[in-house]
């Protein structure tokens, strides 16, 4: 059911111009304030039924609105609808998001309760990565498929997203770099590796045996467009092929790709973080983290960790 509502559709039209954000988003931003409002409706008149298209969230209501209405809504999102406290973060941003364009760009309110609206903690978990090895098995599983092989390689080479990638037209790729078009439609330049422009040639010679429809970089036997659900079935047959983890997905591969940079090529965190197209440092800071073996040898840096208990030892 679309949103029949004023305030809400002058917020997803400047979402859209001004802030360039992608229809996944907003499709997101509609989700979580759509249940947000009837949320409070059903508190307000718990025997009514709220109209489906959001039309009674006029400035009053949205104004009626209060802190403890949104931390009760918190406790119905875990509770009833059994939403992980990321889920319940990324609802709060939307909702504290809307709220500053109430007050900032739209002038209708005075004060921005949101702003006082805590996101719950979330635990900081390493993200998961392929190690050297098993990269190198995933690249030789799909040795037989330039298409696939050419994949696989701008995955781990060039750390792009799902969605660029699939994005890619052929224009986009210059015989020393790739122009991807990222979130928010910003566009980064990603120079490529010996390896990617090798897997990236070998591609564009195979690619005119299947018939171009358009464009694309990466197409299907029919020529058209692979899709997003297609890529992540090349990933999850390779990883099959090549006897994997089962749950190595298109993002893992970018987390292997930055994890990899970060390791063993001692990639600035600046540079890494221009390369992923990451608004913010602090986003790029999750790449950063240390496996087991370099804790180790950090711990064994130690100018006492030789030192043994001398009677212990026969001395």
């Amino acid at each position: 059911m679309e949103i029949n509502n004023k305030i809400l559709e002058e917020y997803f039209s400047y979402l859209t111009v001004i802030k360039a954000r992608s229809p996944h988003t907003i499709s997101e931003f509609r989700v979580d304030l759509r249940l947000l409002f009837k949320f409070v409706y059903k508190r307000r008149k718990p025997s009514a039924t709220p109209p489906p298209d959001c039309s009674f969230a006029d400035i009053k209501f949205i104004k009626s609105i209060t802190l403890d209405d949104m931390y009760a809504f918190v406790a119905y999102l875990q509770k009833e609808r059994n939403c992980s406290v990321a889920t319940c973060a990324r609802k709060i941003i939307s909702i504290r998001q809307f709220w500053k364009y109430l007050k900032t760009k739209a002038h209708l309110i005075d004060n921005n309760i949101t702003e006082e609206l805590e996101v719950p903690k979330q635990a900081k978990r390493i993200p998961k990565y392929l190690n050297l090895e098993d990269s190198i098995r995933l690249l030789m599983s799909v040795e037989d498929s330039p298409r696939n092989y050419c994949i696989v390689t701008l995955f781990l080479n060039c750390a792009l997203r799902l969605a660029e990638l699939t994005n890619l037209n052929v224009e986009q790729i210059s015989a020393q770099s790739v122009t991807v078009i990222g979130k928010g439609d910003k566009e980064r330049q990603i120079y490529l590796t010996p390896a990617a422009k090798n897997a990236v040639n070998a591609w564009l010679i195979e690619r005119n045996n299947y018939n171009p429809k358009d464009n694309a970089l990466f197409i299907s036997n029919r020529g058209v467009r692979l899709t997003t659900r297609a890529i992540q079935i090349v990933i999850k047959n390779a990883v099959e092929a090549a006897g994997l983890s089962q749950d190595i997905t298109p993002h893992k591969l970018r987390h292997t790709a930055a994890t990899l940079l970060y390791k063993h090529g001692h990639v600035d965190i600046r540079a890494l973080k221009e390369i992923l197209g990451h608004e913010s440092l602090n986003t790029t800071q999750i790449y950063t983290h240390l496996d087991d073996h370099q804790l180790q040898t950090a711990v064994n840096t130690n100018p006492l960790a030789g030192m043994v208990n001398r009677k212990q030892q026969g001395y």
